[in-house]
């Protein structure tokens, strides 16, 4: 007796993984806050969007979440550089009662096909209700 094959999922079928780092598909997880769907309800989850927004490279979404008096006019990105992966390291406060908080991090990528990362700290606000990124300090 021939047994039927079950047909595996085809990649372009598959939703693409959140550059964030998270389970969910970019479109119901990151990619809701870059489209103007959903808003950040942590400095955390702002974090993880900005992330996914530099590897997917949305501009306009960095920008409205940077704080007005630190925003660069715009975003030079490199086209060497990929960012492939998200660690939460640590967090302060940032949650929704809060109205700031700092979120450590390290980003990982990769330029030119060399493996690299970046620490940093960083310091969220909220800014008229909405969370926003204002600066913050590179680790070693």
């Amino acid at each position: 007796m021939a047994r039927r094959r079950t047909p595996s999922a085809s990649p372009a079928a598959t939703p693409a993984a959140c550059p964030c780092g998270l389970s969910a598909a970019y479109a119901d997880c990151c990619g809701r806050l870059h489209r103007g769907e959903a808003a950040a309800s942590s400095a955390e989850q702002l974090m993880r969007s900005r992330f996914s927004a530099f590897a997917v490279r949305d501009e306009p979404y960095l920008l409205r979440s940077w704080h007005p008096d630190t925003r660069p006019a715009s975003v030079d990105f490199d086209p060497s550089l990929r960012w492939e992966r998200l660690e939460i390291l640590g967090a302060t406060d940032g949650g929704p009662f809060h109205q700031d908080g700092t979120v450590e991090f390290r980003a990982h990528y990769r330029e030119r096909g060399r493996a690299g990362s970046m620490h940093e700290n960083s310091r969220f606000v909220r800014h008229q209700g909405e969370w926003v990124y204002l600066d913050g300090v590179i680790q070693p």
